[in-house]
């Protein structure tokens, strides 16, 4: 279509899965503060956080279906140690995959003991160790705080397999969001640093550019509450001025990575209405390009994190089946 001189076409939003869209219009209901995010914001959001995991640890065995421990790895290069959440299904093999999760929270927040429930039901359905990894958080601990953090814990778990029970030729590493951006950015650093092999890495909804400039990213702005702003402040988090900047490591941002050959073979997914989708779209693409092996799923009408905001809904359902079964075809083929 011609348009006229200074004319543009009018940017419109993907409309969200209708189930999707009851779930969130309740939610934003309910929601006290849908204020922008903000330092003030993030202290009360963390303390709600400690609350929080401190109630999860009560209830981590889901009633002795899981052994748990909770181990520290030693940090690279003097960094502090850094907590590890160990949990093992009843009755699983004697050698078994490990799920090596990281958590999201926009690198500012979260924590590696909370919002387990699905990654657990995982871990128990494959016999599965599951292992949590908590790193420090930005602002406060910039990039590469993080990263080294996530690959200091995969080193300890490396070492110590054989009292684990876990074979170290098949840890999955997985995240979501944040956690995801961490995942895409530790295969990178095993690839090129190494470490054990990664069976894998399932990412969910990653973060994986800084430059956050996106067709997406302009298109779903301000249509959900994870839009271009909050994913600013995350990145300009992490990275301080570094952001959006020529200098971002791939290490911090996976899409500035210039070579994605060689990785393991991944998993990827997003949804069609959130800002994040043409940069997960494009790092799939990108590892066609290099002739790795990824599997994508581009959910129609779904925001970010859309499972755990409404785990019933018909396309949430859909979307842990999916990332079952990649799963499943993994572990059945290594």
């Amino acid at each position: 279509m011609d348009l006229e001189p200074g004319k543009t076409v009018p940017v419109v939003p993907v409309p969200l899965d209708a189930e999707l869209q009851v779930a969130y219009d309740a939610y934003l209901a309910e929601e006290p503060d849908l204020a922008p995010m903000s330092l003030e914001k993030l202290s009360m959001i963390r303390a709600e956080e400690v609350d929080a995991a401190v109630a999860a640890l009560e209830d981590l065995s889901h009633g002795g279906r899981f052994t748990v421990f909770q181990p520290s790895a030693p940090g690279l290069d003097g960094a502090p140690e850094i907590p590890l959440l160990v949990c093992t299904p009843s009755g699983a093999p004697a050698l078994r995959p490990a799920l090596y999760s990281i958590h999201g929270g926009g690198f500012y927040g979260g924590d590696h003991r909370t919002g387990l429930d699905q990654i657990l039901e995982t871990a128990e359905l494959f016999g599965a160790t599951l292992i949590s990894v908590g790193y420090r958080l930005a602002p406060e601990h910039p990039y590469p705080a993080q990263i080294n953090d996530a690959y200091a814990g995969l080193l300890w778990v490396a070492d110590h397999a054989d009292e684990l029970g876990i074979d170290r030729e098949r840890i999955v590493v997985t995240g979501f969001s944040a956690g995801g951006t961490l995942g895409a950015a530790l295969a990178l650093t095993v690839r090129d640093k190494g470490g054990p092999r990664l069976l894998g890495q399932l990412l969910i909804a990653p973060l994986l550019d800084d430059r956050n400039d996106s067709a997406s990213a302009l298109q779903m702005d301000d249509v959900e509450l994870f839009d271009r702003s909050r994913n600013r402040f995350a990145w300009s988090s992490l990275l301080g001025e570094l952001q959006g900047g020529a200098d971002v490591p791939q290490y911090a941002a996976p899409a500035r990575a210039t070579d994605l050959a060689d990785l393991p073979p991944t998993f990827l997914d997003v949804g069609s209405a959130e800002c994040l989708r043409d940069e997960v779209l494009a790092y799939a693409d990108r590892i066609w390009q290099a002739g790795g092996e990824a599997e994508l799923h581009v959910w129609p009408g779904g925001i970010h994190g859309f499972d755990r905001k409404a785990p019933e809904a018909r396309i949430s359902k859909a979307a842990v089946a999916a990332r079952r079964n990649w799963l499943e075809h993994l572990l059945a083929t290594n």
